[in-house]
């Protein structure tokens, strides 16, 4: 098993995470926490391979260690103007930017840094490998599918309860049905496919 070594003198480490590359519809939304040094949170990973219960459970414990942690998005048509990679970039340098403690140095989840004055890296496979990405993994996973609920309520007929704005069959059949909301990305297949035909 891979093992990731802290650099030497290092006080203030953030970890930084994303959720929402891949889907159709929503922000995507990035994540930066800084852990104390002493917390005892137990079972931190990827969010991805949690239940909703579990996620919800070290949120909480996150917050109540005292954890530091910021959130920063891209919206929909940020992705657009962008493109997917620029604007998970621009979603990370804004939850960093927006920590209340200046990190001394940043671990990304992934191979790319947003362009930055931080002391940082890159690292594929970080959500399950350093506490602080794990962490933010959870915090960015579990703000993101709240805001999607949220839209759920305001845009009805795509599942976002369900689905997060991935593209699911229902999510697909109710675009052909529905067309696109305001947060849908129109420059992703199959909503740029159906705009250029």
């Amino acid at each position: 098993m891979s093992v990731w070594i802290c650099p030497d003198n290092v006080c203030c480490l953030a970890g930084v995470d994303e959720v929402g590359r891949g889907a159709l519809a929503g922000d995507v939304v990035a994540a930066a926490v800084i852990l104390p040094a002493n917390h005892n949170i137990k079972g931190l990973m990827d969010s991805k391979r949690l239940s909703v219960n579990r996620r919800k459970s070290l949120y909480r414990e996150i917050i109540d260690v005292g954890g530091n942690f910021a959130v920063g998005h891209s919206s929909a048509r940020e992705i657009d103007d962008k493109n997917i990679l620029k604007a998970t970039l621009t979603a990370m340098k804004r939850a960093v930017d927006a920590l209340a403690i200046r990190p001394d140095y940043v671990v990304v989840d992934g191979d790319h840094l947003p362009s930055w004055t931080y002391r940082s890296e890159a690292l594929v496979g970080g959500d399950n490998l350093v506490a602080p990405i794990s962490a933010a993994s959870v915090i960015a996973k579990v703000t993101r599918d709240h805001h999607m609920i949220l839209y759920d309520s305001l845009y009805p007929g795509y599942d976002f309860i369900s689905n997060k704005g991935y593209g699911t069959a229902t999510h697909i059949e109710a675009l052909s049905a529905l067309g696109p909301t305001p947060i849908h990305r129109l420059s992703f297949a199959p909503l740029k496919d159906k705009i250029e035909l």
